[in-house]
């Protein structure tokens, strides 16, 4: 019996360890946009004065602020990886700021007022080699077009599953209200367009990672996004394994994920420091 409470005390204190992490559920202020955004804050078990690296993770086409917390266990890893999570909402916006609508401006939102925000009310390393992003399908491509467009700000991209070329998908998810008709407006889309600026990653030192199922409807505009980037010669993870468009999949990729935005954070901030 006492064998069996040791064991029991043991593993109550394990989980507790497990979801030491704090989720704070925020309505961020966008200037930009006149109104608060809805955002889910993971934040690790941390002694005080200790700072922490923060990766931004986005939502897919359809979903929430909350749909990664659904998909696995943030606080996890939160804790595992010493590092906050930041899930925005990003709505039906594709993370872009539209020319066509005023209401719809998440490139700025996600690139800079949230930033901001996070790294005013938190204790986190206010600098790019402590910033990192990725997301899932429509948040893949936010992802990517937020980190490629703004160095500075996000040290290290990634794309799980993403649809990172929107002008092959010109009558789908309704990115026509984000950008006006494609046909009318082919310039536009193409501007974008993450297959359309990956000669932006150019010189930019930022540490990427893409990743997609081969059963994935979006499987080759990844892969015309990864031969394209052999053709700069940027540097870059791309990863492909069995698997569609889906929880599954992604509970998988981002275990990968994250645990390559670790090892960026803990290279770049010693290299920092």
């Amino acid at each position: 019996m006492k064998r069996i409470n040791v064991l029991l005390l043991f593993l109550i204190g394990m989980t507790c360890l497990l979801q030491a992490a704090k989720v704070d559920t925020l309505k961020v202020y966008s200037e930009k946009m006149k109104r608060e955004i809805p955002v889910l804050a993971v934040v690790p078990d941390m002694d005080e004065g200790i700072r922490c690296p923060v990766l931004y993770l986005l939502h897919g086409y359809g979903d929430t602020y909350t749909a990664w917390s659904r998909i696995t266990d943030l606080n996890a890893l939160a804790d595992t990886y010493h590092m906050m999570i930041v899930c925005p909402d990003g709505e039906k916006s594709w993370y872009l700021d539209s020319p066509v609508d005023p209401n719809v401006q998440f490139e700025t939102f996600i690139s800079l007022e949230l930033p901001a925000y996070i790294d005013k009310h938190y204790p986190t390393y206010a600098v790019r080699e402590g910033r990192a992003i990725t997301g899932l399908s429509m948040g893949g491509h936010g992802a990517m077009w937020n980190g490629i467009h703004h160095p500075g700000v996000f040290g290290a991209v990634g794309s799980t599953s993403g649809g990172v070329d929107i002008c092959r998908f010109p009558n789908c998810w309704q990115i026509e209200k984000v950008l006006g008709n494609a046909y009318e407006n082919e310039e536009v889309w193409k501007a974008h367009s993450v297959y359309h600026s990956l000669d932006r990653l150019l010189g930019s030192r930022q540490s990427v990672i893409i990743d997609c199922g081969y059963s994935d409807f979006f499987y080759k505009v990844n892969q015309n996004v990864h031969e394209r980037l052999r053709e700069l010669n940027v540097k870059h993870d791309f990863y492909v394994r069995p698997g569609g468009h889906n929880s599954e999949y992604w509970r998988t990729s981002i275990q990968y994920q994250v645990l390559f935005f670790a090892n960026y954070f803990k290279k770049a901030l010693a290299s920092k420091k």
